[in-house]
């Protein structure tokens, strides 16, 4: 079905043909993991801030301050954190929640495969509090 390639790539990326070690540094899957897991991790620190910002409560301040300790693991410092946005630019608290739903599920499938057992409680414990919230507020708990 497919025609084997029979060239050379112009796109080499060896340093010296006659060695097989490239000129760029490789990462290991470890290293990847950690890379992508603290991306996750940060991008549901921002949402969750946003979210202590529209909707202040001591288990928000408390999930961020777990989830922040986590990303400063794996990244080797701090995470840079910013003041939410007044008025909240992720729209509803309902839409905030359902986003920190989902990264938090993405965060749980990288720690799965690192075997972060650390991380992948912390945010599975986030999905909960996120679907109780939005169902609370399909409910009509409010907003």
């Amino acid at each position: 079905m497919y025609e084997p390639i029979r060239t050379k790539s112009v796109h080499s990326t060896m340093a010296d043909p006659t060695t097989s070690a490239p000129d760029f540094p490789h990462r290991s899957r470890e290293e990847e993991l950690d890379i992508q897991l603290a991306g996750h991790l940060g991008a549901l620190l921002t949402v969750t801030d946003e979210l202590r910002s529209a909707a202040p409560s001591d288990a928000l301040d408390t999930a961020a301050e777990r989830i922040a300790t986590q990303v400063g693991r794996l990244r080797g410092r701090a995470p840079l954190r910013g003041a939410p946005a007044s008025g909240g630019r992720g729209g509803s608290v309902d839409a905030l929640h359902r986003r920190a739903h989902e990264l938090a599920g993405r965060a749980l499938v990288v720690a799965a495969s690192r075997a972060d057992t650390t991380v992948a409680i912390l945010v599975a414990e986030r999905m909960d509090a996120h679907a109780a919230a939005t169902a609370l507020a399909s409910a009509g708990g409010g907003r």
